[in-house]
């Protein structure tokens, strides 16, 4: 997600002045380090929620110090603490299941706080944008978990490589497409069933941005400028 932060994630962050932003998936910290520096300027908060954050979070807390605060959790165990937040960025695991009940969860959220937060996803384009990858297979109900092998994929063919391949040592569900598979296919359907009134923007540029902002949101006039002007 740190590809975008200059051309996208940062304008769009001028414009909306969220207080509280909530990071699902850190990992080494590219795109932290970033909204960290945007919090210490303007008296927001970044709540990171990473299962295995691999940076020292004592130094990162002892620099930004009320600018941040770690979640060592899962996605869905970590939300429901999170009252309100106004941004949320989710760069974790990247499956329908996951993805879809973390928008569950900031559905429920906006209707206890009156307010549905702008929510930013890495991965909505090739590879993982239709195929269901797995950090922690375990922690997917076994009805909502694909077969899945330790193998890589190629563009065009749905099918995992038998050696070689992108991304070839993780989790990835065997076949591309089909119901529930996918980050994408996971934001299609919540979009489609909420009963918010959502937009839904998308970048196709380094494996894809979906970008989701309610009707009601101020940045929806300086949205499409910002996507426009990029270049990706």
């Amino acid at each position: 997600m740190h590809r975008f932060w200059e051309k996208v994630i940062k304008p769009i962050v001028i414009a909306a002045q969220p207080k509280i932003i909530v990071e699902i998936g850190s990992l080494t910290g590219l795109n932290t380090f970033k909204v960290l520096d945007y919090c210490k300027h303007s008296e927001a908060e970044l709540i990171i929620v990473e299962p295995a954050p691999q940076y020292n979070y004592d130094l990162l807390k002892a620099y930004y110090g009320d600018h941040v605060t770690l979640l060592q959790k899962f996605s869905l165990d970590a939300l429901p603490e999170i009252p309100k937040y106004d941004l949320l960025l989710v760069d974790g695991d990247h499956n329908w299941y996951t993805v879809y009940h973390e928008l569950k969860l900031a559905e429920k959220m906006a209707e206890q706080s009156g307010s549905f937060p702008i929510i930013l996803f890495h991965d909505t384009n090739w590879p993982y944008g239709r195929r269901d990858m797995y950090y922690f297979p375990e922690s997917i109900p076994e009805e909502f978990r694909k077969t899945y092998e330790r193998k890589g994929m190629q563009p065009g063919v749905s099918e995992l490589l038998e050696s070689g391949g992108f991304n070839n040592i993780a989790l990835n569900a065997v076949y591309e497409h089909g119901e529930r598979n996918g980050v994408l296919t996971a934001i299609e359907d919540f979009v489609k069933e909420s009963p918010f009134s959502l937009r839904y923007y998308d970048l196709y540029s380094n494996n894809g941005l979906g970008i989701i902002v309610p009707e009601s949101s101020s940045i929806r006039k300086v949205l499409p400028y910002i996507l426009e002007s990029s270049g990706l």
